[in-house]
């Protein structure tokens, strides 16, 4: 069955990681064979510095526009913009920045490039605005009762719907989702939050706050190893975490098989672990570190 279904993954940092992309996807496209025949890369999201309608995480990275679609349009994958910002008002869409990196998105991949939203009044103008690219419904709007997840899968403007974390194992539920319902969905696999956390709405809005306004006070992790960081070793366990055996046995056979990988902000060694992890046949793994730590034009750490 893997062989005939694939695993879709949904990859960080547009901007901040484009230096490593560089070398990853080469790797990536030299070496097939070191990686799962079932596993292959749809896209990859992020937004620039100071970019008005961003939300989700604060990214940093200094690649061009120009740069970032070149790459990926050399790979035949999907750009997405992270335009998640939920706080936006109708003054905010006369943006000039993002006008513009939407049309070049457009313009250089109509129908292949795309945008993370989460606004209903960013929605509305970019479908009037840039039919040219697809939409994905953000998981910053935390959807964790099923029936609104349902509900937002039937909405046509969204290719792809990304839903809380925790609906990830409610299998009895997403089994009852149609077919074309079930190829929108597009699961958070490696979310470290805290499964009890009430506060992760707070927690994006804070975000989008401050993309609206720097001096905005920054939101306070109260959750249980919050003030850690990310953990990738504690995400494992945690019990919405869907792993690479979670893929192959359990939601590809279903007819599921969009991933997303969390991981702005992380840094790009982290990054190469989720990678690993997911893309790369464990017999292979040094083999990769090795093509890749020893390229001199990155500074992982």
């Amino acid at each position: 069955m893997a062989g005939k279904q694939q695993a879709v993954f949904h990859l960080p940092g547009l901007f901040e990681f484009y230096d490593f992309y560089q070398v990853f996807f080469r790797v990536f496209s030299e070496h097939r064979d070191f990686f799962y025949p079932w596993a292959r890369v749809g896209s990859v999201y992020g937004a620039p510095a100071d970019s008005l309608w961003a939300g989700g995480r604060l990214e940093e990275g200094s690649a061009s526009a120009e740069e970032v679609l070149s790459l990926l349009g050399k790979y035949g994958i999907s750009a997405r913009l992270t335009f998640s910002n939920s706080l936006l008002k109708p003054e905010h869409l006369a943006d000039d920045k993002c006008g513009r990196l939407c049309r070049l998105f457009e313009e250089k991949g109509a129908g292949v490039n795309g945008v993370i939203v989460h606004s209903e009044l960013l929605t509305q103008y970019l479908r009037e605005k840039y039919p040219g690219l697809y939409l994905v419904s953000s998981t910053t709007k935390v959807l964790t009762d099923f029936d609104a997840f349902r509900q937002e899968l039937r909405r046509k403007e969204f290719a792809f719907v990304v839903p809380d974390f925790r609906l990830n194992r409610q299998l009895e539920k997403l089994n009852t989702l149609s077919q074309k319902e079930k190829e929108k969905t597009e699961f958070l696999v490696n979310e470290c939050c805290w499964t009890g956390c009430a506060d992760r709405r707070a927690c994006y809005e804070s975000v989008s706050r401050r993309v609206l306004d720097p001096s905005a006070p920054e939101h306070v992790c109260a959750a249980p190893g919050g003030r850690e960081g990310y953990r990738f070793s504690r995400a494992m366990k945690s019990p919405a975490f869907i792993g690479r055996d979670d893929i192959l046995n359990t939601y590809l056979p279903a007819g599921f098989s969009q991933f997303k990988i969390e991981g702005r902000s992380l840094g790009s060694a982290v990054l190469l672990e989720f990678l690993l992890y997911y893309l790369t046949k464990p017999q292979h793994h040094l083999e990769i570190r090795e093509l890749i730590y020893l390229d001199s034009s990155l500074d992982l750490f």
